[in-house]
């Protein structure tokens, strides 16, 4: 697939209107702006890889809004040389954005199709990303500890396993809450089992599901 001069401006606008929604941090819109969103999308629907929404990806699942996914790396503060631990690959966009910051990517889908897919064009880009097929609400006990842990998935609830799996001062981004509407919630490990948490909005994502499929 290539990324054309006119898709390569689409992204400058993107990353443009991405300042004006609120986004500060200058290394995670330059990623942004280097990964080619339109790789990450069905060849027919390309036109509507720029435009800040979500979009459908099939396996019931999307790939997230772009603000969203500023928003939650933002939140993230990741650092180079950060073991971070993803749970919901999706289409690999998010993947690709922590990889191009400078972080060693641990990422766990349930949907094998979407695992398979994923893998193969973080591959391609590559990406320092180690893709895993299994149930995110079980994290990934082998790699533990993480600095930071990211759920691209609505959670009725925090997993308490991804809270075992962070170190010490690491941080957790998780939108939890019903299926229709969740609170984005960043929570810092200040000690054993105790952790600073503070709410960043609205939200509305796809559920985290339990088991593979």
């Amino acid at each position: 697939m290539e990324d054309s001069f006119k898709h390569q401006a689409l992204r400058k606008k993107l990353i443009l209107h991405l300042k004006k929604s609120g986004i500060k941090d200058f290394k995670v819109l330059q990623a942004m702006e280097k990964i080619p969103r339109h790789f990450f999308f069905n060849s027919a629907f390309l036109q509507f890889a720029y435009d800040d929404v979500a979009f459908q990806i099939g396996e019931g699942q999307t790939i997230s809004q772009p603000y969203t996914v500023a928003h939650q790396t933002e939140l993230l503060e990741v650092r180079k040389g950060d073991k971070i631990l993803e749970i919901g690959t999706g289409s690999g966009y998010q993947s690709a954005i922590l990889s191009t910051l400078g972080a060693d990517v641990f990422s766990v889908e349930r949907n094998k199709k979407l695992h398979e897919k994923a893998k193969v064009m973080l591959e391609k880009l590559k990406c320092n990303v180690k893709c895993f097929y299994g149930d995110g609400y079980k994290g990934l006990s082998e790699f533990a500890p993480y600095d930071r842990i990211i759920v691209t998935a609505a959670a009725p609830y925090i997993p308490e396993n991804l809270l075992q799996q962070l170190k010490p001062k690491g941080i957790l981004v998780i939108p939890v809450g019903t299926e229709n509407s969740q609170t984005m919630k960043k929570m810092r490990k200040i000690g054993d089992n105790e952790y600073d948490m503070k709410d960043y909005g609205n939200f509305s994502f796809v559920p985290l599901l339990k088991e593979t499929s």
